[in-house]
């Protein structure tokens, strides 16, 4: 029976060996350990056996491996164990016995808790046989461990307890390290919460292998990913990392300035699936374990084009000209917006920037205003606002209708404009006259006479102040006496038409006489022997009305008298018509009524001549 000898940099351990047989027929493989081997991390382990074999085969190779591979890789070839592993075999020995026997040990240095593992040996000769030793031997590879106890007596302090799974319980061979200082030994050590060391222990004899330190929390790291710049709509984590043992627990909260800690998220990312403008902020990550807790703040600003703008104006409301306002584009945006400013959606020379002021506001500065922002991100444009500057009225202006001579009788209409806001009302006067009474824009004299002529004038006025216009003159002419008309005309024809008929008739009737006083003579009458009748009214219907031609006149009866005759004519005549000179009588005026005119016609029979 041998020794299984573990050796661990000066430290050895002596452990009861149990042998493990295995085969039959000369086959076999003795493991000299127990069942399971107990090592601390960083340590060398040995593991040996003895193997045998029938001498009438030849010895091959030898190799170790585990149960870590579904296939046997030779451990010296496993990258896991690269220049960790080696072999110590000898030469077996085949004079004595029916069997060969041999010796191998596995050497493996500086353990790794991935070390443990069953172990085995296989051998395999010249004729393709194999054997391997089964069971093998269990390796167990552990650190001291520093667990922390939390006394309830007192918060500010934790209790350390040194402890090794290769010791029995209540083993105290300990030595306890503050920052790699020995401090004093025993079981046990006390720790300061939030206190910057760190403390571990180690066996006695084998200080060069501590147990891991334990510490509060570092100072974590945080950030995110991916890197660059956050743009809203993207997806992105936020991680947190601190060094601390035991391991920290990880808590993000965003901090809201004035405001306590709002909901808090565990675990060591924060995750923003599609990140929100109003997730930009500071948020605080906090690692904690029993030894302490210790946070880091980070700040993330989500990049996002122009919401919400719109334009701010003061003083709001109406704006008297000559004042001043100042017009603010304002817009949610990050990085912040340049603004462009319209007027009636005619784009303004102003900086990108500032607020457009008009100083003083003027009545040309009365319109619609607007502004668009815009980074690189995105845009928007703002509400529309109005401006509206009041202003007194401007002179107004005048002017006539219709344009020309105004003559006497004739309408005549004055019109007065001003620009003014709010609008005007309008008033009309007279030069040296006063009001005429007149309000409004447009002001009409109908039928106007001489005596209405003059200059005239408008007061334009609002709730600002008033202006008067310039004057106008207005040059009334006399109108002279109208041409007779149509009617006038015909009427006057018809009785220069009577006049004649009337002559004609005259001159006929003398001559008729003088023809018939002619026969009488040569009948040798005597005229002044012949009884003479009275004088007999011989009368001639004469009508202008009905354009009775003299030729028909002469149809008429006509006796001959020596005494004067009269003849009745009817003349229809206008108003205001002349009478013909040379007539007797008179006419009585009317529109309508036909008159009769007497003339008085004294014809003289001449002397009676003898047949």
């Amino acid at each position: 029976m041998m020794n299984l000898r573990t050796a661990a940099r000066g430290f050895v351990a002596f452990l009861l060996s149990v042998p493990a047989l295995q085969g039959n027929d000369g086959w076999a493989v003795t493991y000299q350990a127990i069942k399971n081997v107990c090592a601390w991390r960083g340590s060398t382990v040995e593991i040996s056996c003895t193997y045998e074999y029938p001498k009438t085969f030849t010895l091959n190779k030898i190799l170790w491996y585990t149960n870590k591979h579904n296939e046997l890789v030779d451990l010296r070839d496993d990258t896991n164990y690269t220049g960790r592993v080696d072999y110590r075999c000898g030469e077996p020995s085949c004079w004595y016995y029916s069997s060969c026997i041999g010796t191998c040990t596995l050497r493996i240095r500086g353990l790794t808790q991935s070390d443990s593992a069953e172990y085995k040996l296989r051998i395999t000769t010249n004729k393709g046989e194999a054997y391997s030793g089964v069971p093998g031997v269990k390796l167990s590879v552990t650190d001291l461990q520093v667990k922390v106890v939390i006394p309830p007596y007192n918060p500010n302090w934790v209790q350390l307890e040194c402890h090794s799974m290769c010791h029995r319980t209540g083993y105290d061979g300990y030595t306890w390290y503050r920052d790699g200082t020995r401090r004093h030994q025993g079981r046990l050590d006390w720790f300061n919460i939030n206190s910057e060391y760190r403390s571990s222990c180690a066996v006695q004899g084998s200080e060069h292998l501590p147990s891991p330190s334990v510490y509060a929390p570092e100072t974590p790291s945080v950030g995110w990913t991916p890197p660059g710049v956050i743009e809203e709509g993207s997806s992105v984590n936020l991680t947190c990392t601190s060094e601390a043992n035991p391991v920290a627990k990880y808590t993000w909260t965003k901090v809201t300035t004035g405001h306590p800690p709002g909901h808090s998220v565990q675990g060591q990312q924060l995750s923003f699936n599609t990140i929100q403008s109003s997730d930009s902020g500071q948020y605080l990550c906090k690692a904690e374990n029993d030894l302490g807790t210790k946070s880091s703040p980070i700040s993330i600003d989500v990049k996002y084009g122009p919401k919400h703008t719109f334009v701010i104006p003061s003083p709001p409301g109406e704006i008297m000209e000559g004042g001043s306002v100042t017009l603010s584009c304002s817009s949610d945006a990050n990085p912040a917006a340049d603004y462009t400013w319209f007027k009636d959606n005619q784009p303004l020379p102003w900086e990108p920037r500032r607020p457009y002021t008009l100083d003083p506001v003027s009545s040309k500065d009365r319109g619609t205003y607007r502004c668009h922002a815009e980074n690189q991100y995105g845009y928007l444009g703002s509400n529309s606002v109005f401006i509206d500057v009041l202003y007194a009225p401007k002179t107004p202006s005048v002017s006539v209708r219709p344009l020309g001579e105004i003559k006497e009788g004739g309408s005549v209409t004055l019109s007065c404009s001003s620009d003014a806001n709010p609008a005007a009302n309008y008033t009309w006067f007279r030069e040296h006259g006063g009001s005429v009474e007149e309000l409004g824009e447009n002001y009409t004299i109908s039928n106007i006479t001489t005596e209405l002529g003059g200059n005239y004038y408008c007061e334009a006025r609002n709730a600002v102040g008033l202006q008067n216009s310039t004057l106008m003159f207005l040059n009334v002419t006399a109108t002279p006496p109208s041409p007779p008309s149509s009617m006038s005309t015909t009427v006057a024809a018809g009785t220069v038409a009577v006049l004649l008929a009337t002559m004609l008739l005259v001159i006929f009737l003398l001559m008729r006489r003088k023809r018939a006083s002619r026969k009488a003579r040569g009948q040798g009458g005597r005229p002044d022997t012949r009884e003479e009748s009275p004088p007999c009214p011989v009368y001639y219907n004469v009508s202008a009305l009905t354009n009775r031609s003299a030729s028909a006149a002469q149809r008429e009866p006509i006796e001959e008298q020596d005494d004067p005759h009269y003849a009745s004519i009817h003349i229809s005549r206008s108003k205001n018509q002349e009478v013909p000179r040379g007539f007797a009588g008179a006419l009585v005026e009317s529109d309508q009524t036909e008159q009769v005119l007497y003339s008085a016609i004294n014809l003289k029979r001449p002397k009676a001549v003898p047949e």
